[in-house]
């Protein structure tokens, strides 16, 4: 058995446009790191965060890394077990790319593997949903399933929980940019109407089935018309500076397809090549400029790994 270890755990998109909540996917950058090691003492300590800002709490009952490991250990009958963990963000806190996520994901698989891998990675989603808990108030798992599981995923029940693992066009690449405003998780969640339309359901229920098929048949066309969310996206786009302007200059420049990343202030488009995925990102990031608002841009093709042991 190891006594320590680094991981790595990828930032993901979640709801890609129309699967609120059911849908995401991993990408290869940016994403967060986790140092742990086995002290042979009692309970858990976190010992250094960086990248944060000081934004982070170090009570292991309150940060997500900590209190998801805590649950791993007392599912495995080894509650008082002394760890010591380094969370490194190398990603933006807030930022709808799955921040809190990438954490939770990394110190799980690190103390999975320190324990000689004694669950799948699969079977860590629900202890991965109790550090989202704990940072949104909502046990959602569209962005710990992809970045435990990497590729695309579908949450096609939560209650019993049922995970689906999805192909996708190979050649598919995302332009995400990252504006820099704030817009909370729970704020962005409280937003959202709790009553819809059966009319606006019906064509939701489309798009999603919509959006499967074209990953399944790697048919870019289906994926990108499908790519159309009139449920939360409305509401949600508010809150994000030019969402409409940035969407149109991302399409006109070769997007698949475009939306918000989680609840933004993110946003992202698909692409057919990083060649398209690079210009697109330079063109929101000059509209950004024009306005006033500083931003950060990631381009990458789909992460299939997941989370990775860096040592």
């Amino acid at each position: 058995m190891r006594e320590s270890i680094k991981v790595f755990a990828p930032a993901t998109v979640a709801n890609v446009v129309c699967g609120y909540d059911v849908l995401g996917f991993a990408v290869n950058e940016p994403g967060d790191e986790v140092i742990m090691k086995l002290t042979g003492g009692s309970g858990i300590t976190i010992t250094k965060i960086t990248g944060d800002e000081g934004r982070l709490p170090l009570d292991p009952k309150k940060n997500t890394v900590s209190a998801s490991v805590q649950h791993y250990l007392n599912h495995i009958g080894k509650p008082d077990t002394g760890i010591e963990i380094e969370l490194h963000k190398k990603m933006p806190i807030g930022s709808g790319l799955g921040s809190s996520s990438a954490s939770t994901v990394a110190g799980l698989f690190a103390v999975n593997n320190l324990f000689d891998s004694l669950l799948t990675n699969k079977e860590l989603v629900p202890f991965a949903m109790k550090g989202e808990e704990l940072a949104c108030g909502y046990g959602h798992a569209d962005n710990v399933a992809p970045a435990l599981l990497g590729g695309f995923v579908l949450i096609r029940s939560y209650e019993p929980l049922d995970i689906i693992s999805l192909p996708h066009p190979e050649d598919l690449y995302a332009a995400i940019v990252y504006p820099e405003v704030d817009v909370p998780t729970k704020d962005a969640r409280q937003m959202i109407r709790s009553k819809v339309l059966l009319k606006d359901a019906v064509t939701q229920w489309g798009n999603v089935a919509g959006l499967v098929s074209g990953l399944f048949l790697k048919d870019h066309d289906l994926i990108g018309r499908s790519m159309t969310d009139i449920l939360v996206e409305p509401t949600r786009s508010i809150l994000i500076p030019d969402f409409y302007k940035m969407r149109s200059l991302a399409m006109k420049t070769g997007a698949i397809g475009f939306g918000i990343s989680g609840s933004g202030p993110s946003v992202f488009a698909l692409t057919k090549d990083e060649g398209t995925a690079r210009a697109i990102t330079q063109k929101l990031q000059q509209h950004l400029k024009g306005i006033g608002i500083n931003s950060l841009s990631f381009v990458s093709s789909v992460n299939k790994k997941g989370p990775v042991i860096l040592d």
